[in-house]
């Protein structure tokens, strides 16, 4: 939009684009999607290309790209999770949030997950948006999910599935939740589904509250509202109209997910119990040497992503999980940039790294309006990156192809009464454009 002769080729390592916003928004935010049909048009324009099914690093290098182009920029996001550490995390029964969303939004590499779901006991350690997202999938009216995008495969298994409670255990206290009132609001009202908050965790916190920011201060006050509330009918009654419940844990940290006699699977967690040092978003759990132990037979860990490294050739913060930059410059690398959850860490929400996005743009505008980009010589860009492909038998999806893949989607969709039924074996995207 702000350079007249700027021409942009995108690089998707899947035959289809959107990235997060097809497999991490939930699928019963249809409206967070809308921002497709802004991408879509800006697909289509002249000075755009698409260029699916290429995987930089493996099928191209980014010193290759960087040869072609007179800028890179890499936003590739966080396509790792943080591990818990504890010992019991690879038994049968506990999941990364990253898989389980990945599985229920059609995302091909988690396409055959078969989380087991047969407890009646879910605990999500995390109190992100993304632990609330799971919460609400695993206890939503299955009508309601009919209606979504949800891939067939996983609408089978919510149906057969027998979790009808669901903690969200967090090692700090109300003070510090990540999720915002948005979707802790949709929680509550969720229909056939009671939350279960203890007063005792909310003693105070009118006071505690009264200067902090607006949207913190609304979002506790909601918090309290919820927990004091009075059940309006008997408790049988309420027990037979709500037969789910979930509920907010605080200041309880993993120690250890507990094995059945077997030895194969999740029965429980061990939880320490922690008190805070400092308050606000600074405040640390330290624990106190008191555990519990809470029964559950499945387990989703939701406490955070974590970028990989892409190419030996990028500058990459192993400990920090990010490309060094400056404004999206990346460090020591003239005309390379990044932007996204690879260049400021996993934290944010769509508009967060929309913004994110409009300044390494900026940054990228600048150093051509600067002269820091040498446009002497002229790049081949995508005609000099093709050859390369085509020698390594790599065949990259156009625009045009994926609106062939999101079209068999809707068309499919359309026989099950939803927006559309998502291809989620990569193959078959490509039979299916005659690749």
């Amino acid at each position: 939009q702000h350079h007249g002769g700027a021409q942009v080729d995108i690089y998707e390592k899947l035959p289809v684009p959107f990235g997060l916003v097809r497999f991490g928004v939930a699928p019963d935010h249809p409206e967070v999607k809308n921002v497709i049909n802004t991408f879509t048009q800006t697909a289509r324009s002249g000075r755009c290309s698409y260029y699916g099914n290429v995987t930089v690093g493996r099928d191209v290098t980014v010193p290759e790209l960087r040869r072609a182009y007179h800028a890179v920029v890499l936003s590739y996001g966080a396509e790792d999770n943080r591990v818990l550490g504890i010992p019991g995390e690879n038994l049968i029964g506990v999941y990364s949030a990253r898989a389980f969303v990945g599985w229920y939004n059609g995302l091909p590499e988690n396409r055959d997950l078969k989380p087991d779901l047969s407890c009646e006991t879910a605990l999500i350690l995390g109190h992100g948006n993304v632990a609330l997202d799971i919460a609400r999938i695993l206890l939503s009216p299955l009508q309601l999910l009919r209606k979504t995008d949800i891939t067939d495969s996983s609408l089978a298994a919510l149906a057969c599935s027998k979790v009808k409670r669901v903690w969200l255990v967090g090692r700090r206290g109300p003070l510090q939740v990540a999720f915002t009132i948005k979707e802790l609001r949709e929680m509550i009202n969720l229909p056939g589904a009671r939350a279960v908050l203890d007063p005792a965790d909310f003693t105070g916190l009118e006071n505690a509250v009264k200067d902090a920011p607006r949207p913190r201060k609304r979002l506790t006050e909601l918090m309290i509202k919820t927990a004091l509330e009075k059940p309006r009918e008997k408790p049988a009654e309420a027990q037979a109209a709500a037969p789910r419940e979930w509920g907010l844990k605080f200041q309880r940290s993993p120690q250890e997910v507990l094995p059945t006699p077997d030895g194969k699977r999740a029965r429980g967690v061990r939880l320490a119990l922690t008190r805070l040092e400092g308050s606000g978003d600074s405040a640390r759990a330290v624990p106190t040497g008191e555990v519990e132990e809470l029964e559950c037979g499945l387990v989703l860990s939701s406490i955070g992503y974590r970028s990989l490294p892409l190419d030996p050739a990028v500058p990459f913060d192993t400990q920090r999980g990010i490309i060094p930059n400056s404004s999206g410059r990346v460090e020591g690398v003239p005309g390379l940039y990044c932007s996204g959850w690879v260049k400021r860490g996993p934290t944010g929400v769509i508009i967060t790294t929309m913004n994110d996005s409009f300044d390494t743009a900026q940054s990228v505008l600048e150093d051509l309006q600067g002269g820091v980009l040498d446009m002497s010589p002229s790049r081949e860009g995508f005609g000099a990156v093709e050859s390369i492909l085509r020698s390594r038998g790599v065949r990259p999806v156009s625009f045009s192809d994926w609106e062939k893949i999101d079209a068999a989607e809707v068309a499919r969709g359309k026989v099950a009464g939803k927006p559309r039924e998502k291809i989620v074996d990569p193959a078959e995207m490509l039979r299916l454009i005659g690749h």
